[in-house]
């Protein structure tokens, strides 16, 4: 048991090292080589042959190729040279990217036998790229405020190249407010930031042109540029403006709605919004022109709203305010003057230049009463106007100039008898047909004054609050007068008079024609409590009559004056300082406060409280609203100080806490009154202090110094003047390839320490992200929230770097920048894949165990053990797999092949990855099996018989053999061809010659039965493998008789003559045998069957011949009428196909006196002799020598028809029955053939004397001289017997 187990040890170390050692032989050792790139076409890389043991000649007949793992074939071997070579450019950047190494492994395979070199050539980098900017152009827009320092990035360049030849450094070209600095990040990247060094001003550079330089570490660097446009953004710091400050238009009055009128255009320095102009009317435009006209709040441009009329008003003086869209809003004016032009549309009119004046009743005859004029509307002719009167009353119009008349009086006027006249004036003008228009004039006839206007009382009373303000009414007095018109008409005025010196006027003012008096000013109680007013109404008569009323003014007290401190004096300083002990009681008396009001009543009633520590209740509250980005220099006018006191002791001076931003500046008006300023020193950020709280003092002059106080809060209104910044510039997540959609990724977040719009922020990807992070991940722009958009792929992209932009919402809009770098992490969703490095090659089914058929490797698009692969084959194969190197297999032979058990193997081979769940792939190779040239062909038949019958055509074919191979292509490919034998002692090639592909046989010449009647051919089928295989055949061919030979006459010999002479004595019998004719034929059976015919005879009656034996006998007795010359003519035909014939003529001479010569044998007593002894003797021996020869022919016939049996060869006995059913009594012919022996016996059935003939003739023996033999021995020689009838033939034939 002990040894068994080692010696399967053994067996298995054995095996294991025979693999060992083939497989150290398929694949051997790696061999580097290293080359600049961009190396020409045809460049040797290194002599592959020397470096790999290789003669020149094995590189062609070992059919070496090289294979490349990056699957484009960058390199083929030159045949010639055995050297490695360039097959096509290789660019490393194109292969490799940013690889430090980049190394091409190839595979080298070698056959017969198959063996596999794997191979490394090392790319070297050459400084051949440039770095380059993907965007040549960009475009960055900064705010004109943007603080100095910023930094933008800027897109990086790129440069395939690595090592020292890759990006350096970069240069911007020269700028005052620019500079460039570079930012390291991780991987080794540069980012170019671009970084302001000065405040932007758009005023005086809207628009900066940069150049950003990218140079590399090569010699000589190479460089690549992008150009860099730094658009300045506009702040709203500029008023629209208009081209003119007064437009003026005309137009028709008679134009349609929607006439457009005029274009306005106001420019506004500022750009974008801040530069976008809306127009408008003015605040105060009247609805008459509004009404009447209209304007586009975009364009500027004025239409005609409404109608015109030039009689209601023939110009418009309209205000027109544009606007910007600028935060704040910054406006300009300017005035439009539209004049109405008159056109000619209008009838006649007549109007009253001055209204008809009641004409008093003692008015002189030729007093005006009305002035008239009559116009027209139109031009020329059509605006010339005639007016006349109708006729009855005491009035005329008497003509002044351009169409004005006066209406007078023509005769004596009588107001108590009419009051009034309705006096009809008709105008026409000068047109043709003219125009024609009338009017009425009412005119009143009014009474003489004679009575004065009188008021409703003597004097009022009137009672007026003081700080009223000015233009208020205080009191309204009237008057009426009895007389009518004019005369009533009364007109109020106030009579001068002093108040505290000075003119009544100068304290109020009355209306003329109501009778109400106004404030010329406020008044105060404390300087004046009373006055009184004279006021005069007077009538409008002539001459006139007035009467006069007194008005009592008295002032009421309000409380308008705040209660001043009296102590602590201001004197002291603005801020009393006092003094008390720490152990102070409570009701302990600190100090007093005094303070006196100048009002009066309750109005100076004081009371004192504590409102804050800083007691805020002395100050009052001022709010300023400033833009952070004010200039410095701007100035706010503030509220000024009241001080009822004047002189020295009146407001004199300001004062305000101390604030660095912020001072003060008094201006003084015309007037002496003194306005505060706030003046801006520093600009203002908001981000750093929003509110700025100063205290504003007012001083008196007086002594001790009086002051007030205002506490003023200052809000700084914010200005979208800083950036979004991301809480890290860089994020890094990292999320699974097989993530579904919709998946949350990370929550980016940004803030802006501006306020409101500006300090809103939203998200999104980088201006020049490409598509394919587009359309994987989504970003929620209000959020920041990134999510899984699209499907991820390990295999196709493992990170991505995605640039992220928040935008504020500011204007301008401010922005900043981030970068995300996703990591992908692999999952094992990639089958396996199984490659073919080489082809299977075809397998010589003797090839031994362990024989290369194709290398085969795994590769899995999946890392780590996702991609680990493993290959197997199922068991049942005469195959393995070896591993190699690196997922490199060989398929070996491990076991017998037999193509022709099985000519093709389809070898499933099973890859499997070490994932989890593993994912599996399956392969089929066929491999096909090489035939081997071990199988000989063989026929079809052991032996082959043909039987051919004679006189052919040459050419003919005789027969065809068949032969098949086991194997298969050039092995199974069969060629024919005659082994030399001899025939007749003549080579067999002579006879007949074979078509070599098919085995077909074709005689040469025509064969004749007479002289060859068998003969053998030996065939030969021969492969067309190396070494060839062959097998031998015989082929029988037997030649069949043809009927080509006519019957030769033996008896009568034709040598005697063609006519025959015969004698018979006149006293023949009936029967009697005149002579006998011997014809033979040299064909064979049935082509040799002779029959004899009667064809001419002189006499037929006479003579006949018998059809078989051709005897020729009487049919009666001759008689002495029978001519003595008889003539017959006997024809002898064969039983052949055609038939075949010849004839004889006898000439027989009937003869008295003469005795037969042969008597009948039956009749006649037989005389021994010595002669007829001997042919006794002769008969006996040779009728023993055929019995014996028969019956040792039959014996072996007999024995070789046994052994043969089971072939297809026989021997041939038969019966031919084509003839015997109609000729049952024919001649027994035996014929026996053997070699140079002919034995034949004719038995003829209807002779008295049946002949046997032994003949030895030879093949080669003429006809002719056989015929000469048979002819010696007739008629003497003979050999005669009797025989019974027979029918039939039988032939005895060796094979």
């Amino acid at each position: 048991m002990t040894k068994r187990i080692g010696y399967r040890n053994w067996r298995w170390l054995a095996l294991w090292w025979r693999h060992f050692i083939l497989l150290w032989s398929t694949i051997d050792g790696q061999t580097r080589y290293t080359i600049p790139e961009e190396l020409k076409q045809g460049s040797v890389v290194g002599n592959l042959a020397k470096d790999l043991g290789l003669g020149l000649s094995e590189i062609f007949d070992r059919k070496l190729r090289v294979a490349s793992e990056a699957g484009k074939q960058y390199f083929n071997v030159d045949a010639g040279k055995g050297e490695l070579v360039v097959n096509e450019r290789i660019d490393r950047d194109t292969l490799c990217r940013q690889s430090a190494s980049c190394v091409l492994p190839l595979q080298v395979v070698i056959e017969n036998p198959l063996q596999l070199h794997r191979i490394e050539v090392e790319i070297r980098d050459i400084n051949d790229n440039s770095p380059n900017f993907l965007t040549k152009d960009r475009v960055l827009k900064m705010a004109e405020l943007t603080a100095v320092g910023a930094r933008f990035p800027l897109e990086s360049a790129e440069d395939p190249d690595v090592g020292s030849n890759s990006l350096k450094s970069y240069i911007l070209s020269k700028d005052e407010c620019f500079s460039v600095k570079v930012k390291d990040i991780e991987g080794g990247r540069k980012i170019p930031e671009l970084v302001l060094e000065k405040p932007l001003d758009r005023e005086k550079k809207a628009v900066h042109e940069l150049l950003l330089t990218a140079l590399d570490g090569g010699t000589p660097a190479r460089s690549g540029t992008s150009q860099i446009t730094v658009t300045v953004l506009d702040n709203n710091d500029n008023n629209p403006v208009f081209q003119k400050a007064v437009y003026k238009v005309r137009v028709n009055e008679n134009s349609e709605k929607g006439t457009s009128l005029i274009k306005l255009e106001a420019t506004d320095s500022d750009e974008g919004v801040n530069g976008e102009i809306e127009y408008s009317f003015g605040e105060h435009t009247l609805e008459s022109v509004l009404s009447v006209f209209d304007i586009d709040a975009v364009t500027g441009e004025m239409f005609l709203r409404g109608e015109l009329d030039y009689e209601v008003a023939a110009s418009y003086r309209i205000d027109i305010t544009a606007v910007d869209k600028g935060s704040p809003e910054m406006e300009g004016h300017c005035r439009v003057q539209v004049e109405v032009i008159d056109v000619n549309d209008n009838a006649p009119e007549i109007v009253l230049t001055s209204k008809p004046s009641p004409v008093r009743e003692d008015a002189p005859s030729g007093t005006v009463v009305a002035l008239i004029s009559g116009r027209d509307l139109d031009s020329g002719n059509n605006g010339k106007v005639t007016l006349q009167l109708t006729n009855g009353h005491p009035f005329s119009l008497k003509p002044s100039f351009s169409n004005n008349y006066a209406l007078v009086t023509s005769g004596v006027l009588d107001r108590e008898s009419s009051s009034e006249y309705n006096i009809e004036i008709t105008a026409t003008d000068a047109a043709f047909p003219p125009l024609t228009t009338k009017k009425t004039i009412p005119v009143s006839v009014i009474d003489v004054n004679d009575n004065p206007p009188k008021f409703s009382q003597s004097s009022y009373n009137v009672y007026l609050k003081e700080n009223g303000l000015p233009g208020s009414m205080l009191s309204s007095v009237s008057a009426s007068d009895l007389d009518f018109g004019d005369n009533a008409k009364i007109s109020y005025s106030i009579l001068d008079f002093k108040v505290q010196d000075v003119s009544v006027s100068s304290y109020v003012y009355i209306n003329s024609d109501n009778g109400s008096i106004y404030s010329m000013h406020s008044y105060d109680y404390e300087k004046l409590k009373g006055f009184q007013i004279l006021v005069q109404a007077k009538d409008h008569g002539s001459p006139s009559l007035s009467s006069n009323a007194t008005v009592h003014v008295f002032i009421l007290d309000q409380n308008d004056n705040a209660p001043a401190v009296i102590y602590p004096s201001a004197a002291l300083g603005s801020l009393p300082h006092q003094k008390m002990p720490r152990s102070t009681k409570a009701g302990y008396l600190v100090t007093k406060v005094t303070a006196v009001d100048a009002d009066s009543g309750h109005n100076a009633w004081i009371s004192y409280r504590l409102a804050e520590a800083t007691d805020t209740s002395l100050f009052s509250e001022l709010t300023v609203k400033i833009v952070e980005l004010t200039v410095a220099g701007a100035r706010f006018p503030l509220e000024s100080a009241e001080d009822p006191d004047v002189g020295s002791n009146s407001l004199k001076s300001y004062t305000i806490s101390k604030d660095e931003c912020f001072t003060l500046k008094v201006k003084e008006l015309g007037n002496g009154k003194k306005i505060p300023e706030l003046v801006l020193e520093k600009p203002l950020d908001r981000e750093k202090k929003s509110v700025h709280k100063l205290l504003l003092t007012a001083i008196d002059g007086g002594n001790p110094v009086r002051s007030g106080t205002a506490e003023i809060t200052i809000t700084v209104l914010d200005v979208n003047d800083n950036f979004p910044v991301f809480e890290k510039s860089v994020y890094k997540v990292s999320i699974l390839e097989n993530s579904a959609k919709g998946t949350f990724m990370i929550k980016l977040k940004a803030t802006d320490i501006d306020e409101g719009q500006n300090g809103e922020i939203k998200y999104s990807f980088g201006e020049r992200t490409p598509e394919s992070v587009l359309s994987t991940f989504n970003m929620v722009p209000d959020t920041g929230d990134i999510f899984l958009k699209g499907d991820l792929d390990f295999e196709r992209a493992t990170t991505y770097d995605i640039d992220i932009t928040a935008r504020d919402e500011g204007t301008p809009e401010m922005e900043g920048h981030c970068r995300v770098q996703v990591e992908v992490i692999d999952v094992n969703d990639n089958s396996p894949e199984i490659v073919l490095t080489s082809q299977p090659n075809p397998v010589r089914e003797n090839a031994p165990s362990g024989t290369v058929v194709a290398l085969i490797s795994a590769r899995d698009l999946d890392s780590g053990n996702n991609g680990k692969v493993k290959l197997q084959l199922p068991r049942g194969y005469p195959f393995s797999l070896k591993p190699s190197f690196s997922n490199n297999y060989a398929l070996v032979t491990s076991g017998v092949l037999d193509r022709e058990s099985s000519s093709e193997y389809n070898i499933e081979i099973t890859a499997t990855d070490s994932g989890s769940p593993p994912l599996t792939t399956k392969k089929t190779i066929p491999v096909t099996i090489i035939d081997v040239n071990d199988n000989p062909p063989k026929f079809s038949q052991p032996f082959y018989d043909v039987c051919l019958k004679e006189n052919g055509l040459p050419g003919s074919m005789l027969s065809s053999v068949s032969a098949s191979d086991l194997d298969f292509g050039g092995n199974a490919k069969i060629s024919y061809s005659i082994l030399d034998s001899k025939v007749q002692d003549v080579s067999v090639s002579s006879y007949v010659y074979m078509n070599t592909d098919n085995g077909s046989i074709y005689s040469m010449h025509s064969f004749d039965y007479e002289k060859l009647k068998v003969f053998q051919i030996l065939v030969q089928a021969k492969d067309h493998g190396s070494p060839s295989l062959s097998s031998n055949v015989t082929v029988h061919v037997f030649i069949l008789d043809q009927n080509d030979n006519a019957p030769a006459v033996i008896y009568p010999s034709a040598g005697l003559g063609s006519l025959s002479h015969q004698k018979m004595p006149r006293s023949t019998k009936a029967g009697y045998l005149v002579t006998k004719v011997t014809a033979v034929d040299a064909d064979s059976g049935h082509n040799a069957w002779i029959s004899y015919k009667l064809v001419e005879v002189t006499d037929a009656s006479l003579f006949s011949v018998n059809l078989y034996t051709g005897e020729v006998r009487t049919k009666r007795a001759v008689s002495e009428q029978d001519d003595s010359s008889q003539r017959l003519l006997i024809e002898i035909q064969d039983d052949g196909e055609p038939v075949q014939s010849s004839t004889v003529t006898l000439a027989i001479l009937v003869e008295d006196g003469l005795h037969e010569p042969i008597l009948d044998l039956r009749q006649k007593v037989p005389e021994p002799s010595k002669k007829s002894g001997r042919i006794t003797l002769y008969l006996i021996l040779s009728l023993a020598s055929v019995s014996v020869l028969s019956m040792v022919t039959f014996i072996i016939l007999a024995v070789k028809c046994v052994r043969n049996s089971r072939s297809s060869g026989s021997c041939c006995m038969r019966r031919d029955d084509f003839d015997g059913n109609k000729n049952p009594n024919r001649n027994l012919q035996i014929q026996l053939n053997t070699d140079g022996q002919s034995f034949r016996s004719c038995l003829s059935p209807m002779s008295e004397f049946s002949d046997f003939t032994f003949v030895k003739p030879s093949s080669t023996t003429d006809f002719k001289e056989m015929i000469n033999v048979l002819d010696a021995s007739l008629p003497d020689s003979a050999w005669t017997f009797e025989s019974q009838q027979v029918s039939g033939e039988l032939y005895f034939m060796t094979f």
